[in-house]
């Protein structure tokens, strides 16, 4: 299964509602994740242009998608992100794969 980072942002009025109503939002989101097909690795909050940040796996690119869809729904979020995540060895893989490669740049 593949890792995926996806970043979210919430809008103002939801955090308007959280500070009127605390909540941990863990196992709403693991929950949804899990009836998408997907598990969620870890969830964290950060300051900056996102709000915080999941780590997913899941089977593929449709998958995360419908995970998101499916999050942005409720309207509570107002941008997302999703990047796949790499495992060391994968790097190592396609590191190899590259380095018998050859490719001519552009001519001076």
């Amino acid at each position: 299964m593949t890792l995926y980072m996806a970043q979210f942002a919430y809008t103002p009025e939801a955090w308007t509602l959280f500070t009127r109503n605390p909540e941990d939002r863990t196992a709403a989101v693991k929950g949804l994740a899990e009836k998408i097909g997907c598990r969620v690795e870890a969830l964290y909050y950060s300051f900056g242009e996102y709000d915080g940040f999941l780590i997913v796996e899941a089977p593929d690119e449709a998958t995360v998608t419908a995970f998101a869809l499916a999050a942005l729904a409720p309207g509570h979020l107002r941008a997302t992100k999703i990047n796949v995540l790499l495992r060391p060895g994968v790097m190592v893989e396609a590191m190899k794969k590259a380095g018998g490669a050859v490719f001519a740049g552009p001519k001076k």
